[in-house]
């Protein structure tokens, strides 16, 4: 079953998030499923609201989600985010 995770606050900005993305696959953006450590990503997506910057990500399991979270926790540590994400259960996915 996909799963939602949401990461907004604690420390999140586009700056940080910039940093976190050279760190992982030495670009400046991420542009392609080929750019994730790990496999199983269907969705990523960034910007900054009203409410500051956010990344939403679905990921085809959980278990795919965790493998990713074992890459990335290490990176948000080092460049200062600390808020957890919010991990769900997608409720309906589509993709054009």
């Amino acid at each position: 079953m996909a799963v939602v995770m949401v990461f907004q606050g604690g420390g999140l900005t586009q700056q940080r998030y910039a940093e976190v993305v050279r760190k992982m696959t030495g670009k400046d953006r991420m542009e392609s499923p080929s750019d994730w450590p790990v496999e199983g990503l269907l969705v990523h997506a960034a910007g900054q609201g009203p409410s500051g910057f956010r990344v939403v990500d679905v990921w085809e399991s959980e278990e795919a989600c965790n493998r990713f979270g074992e890459v990335l926790a290490p990176l948000l540590q080092e460049v200062g985010i600390d808020a957890p994400p919010e991990l769900y259960p997608a409720h309906a996915f589509v993709s054009a």
